[in-house]
C-alpha cells in the first residue's frame, strides 16, 4: 500500500536520483521529469499526489508551470526546492498557493515533511470534491416543493419563517426540512450551507 504519488520535476540528475529514490524507499509511487514542459505534455491524473518541483529550469520555470497547472484546473499542492529563485519568483509562488520552499541543501526529514503535509492536503481535497459530488446528485433529487425549503433554509429562514413563506403548517415545515436535511445527508444547517456553495450564493 503506497502513500501517495509524488510528481518530481528536476533537471540536475543526480538530485532528481537521489530524491526519487528517497521518496520510493518512504513509500511513495513517484514519477520523475526532467523539465517541467515534459511534465506538462505527459500529466499524470493520479490522486493523492503533490509535485517537488524545482524553481529554476531551463525553459519554463517551476511558477511558470504552476500557472499552467492552474488553469488546467489541477490544484495539486506544489512544493518548491530551489539555491537560487529571487524574492519576486518566490512571492509569485505563494501567490500561486505554493505549500512550502525548500532551500537546498535540505535534510531528508523537512523534505519527506512536507510531501507527507502535501499528500494529505489533496486527499483532503479530493474526498471534499466526492462529498461535493454526492450532495449536488442528491439535491437534483429533491421534490419542487423540497427544493423551495432548501433556498429558505440558506437564507438562514428558521421553521416558522418557512410555515410563513410557504403557507403550510408548523409541523408540515419541520417535516420539510428534516425531509431535506436528511435526503442532503447533511447533519446541521452549517453543513448545508457550506456544501451549497455557489449555489447559495445565485438564490440570495
Amino acid at each position: 500500500m503506497h502513500l501517495g504519488h509524488v510528481y518530481l520535476v528536476e533537471d540536475n540528475e543526480s538530485l532528481r536520483a537521489n530524491l526519487r529514490d528517497l521518496l520510493v524507499f518512504a513509500g511513495y509511487r513517484v514519477r520523475e521529469w526532467s523539465n517541467a514542459q515534459d511534465f506538462l505534455n505527459d500529466l499524470p491524473n493520479d490522486a493523492p499526489a503533490v509535485v517537488v518541483s524545482d524553481m529554476l529550469m531551463p525553459g519554463m520555470s517551476g511558477v511558470e508551470m504552476h500557472k499552467d497547472l492552474i488553469q488546467r484546473g489541477r490544484m495539486m499542492p506544489v512544493i518548491y526546492i530551489s539555491g537560487e529563485s529571487s524574492v519576486p519568483q518566490s512571492i509569485e509562488a505563494m501567490k500561486l498557493g505554493a505549500l512550502d520552499f525548500l532551500v537546498k541543501p535540505f535534510s531528508r526529514e523537512e523534505l519527506l515533511r512536507v510531501v507527507a503535509q502535501g499528500i494529505e492536503k489533496d486527499a483532503q481535497l479530493m474526498r471534499s470534491m466526492i462529498e461535493k459530488s454526492r450532495f449536488n446528485e442528491s439535491l437534483r433529487q429533491l421534490s419542487p416543493r423540497e427544493c423551495q425549503v432548501h433556498t429558505l433554509l440558506l437564507k438562514g429562514m428558521n421553521n416558522a419563517e418557512i410555515m410563513t413563506q410557504l403557507h403550510i403548517s408548523l409541523p408540515t415545515a419541520k417535516q420539510y426540512k428534516s425531509e431535506v436535511m436528511r435526503k442532503l445527508g447533511v447533519r446541521s444547517l452549517a453543513q448545508l450551507i457550506e456544501l451549497s456553495g455557489p449555489l447559495r450564493e445565485n438564490q440570495s
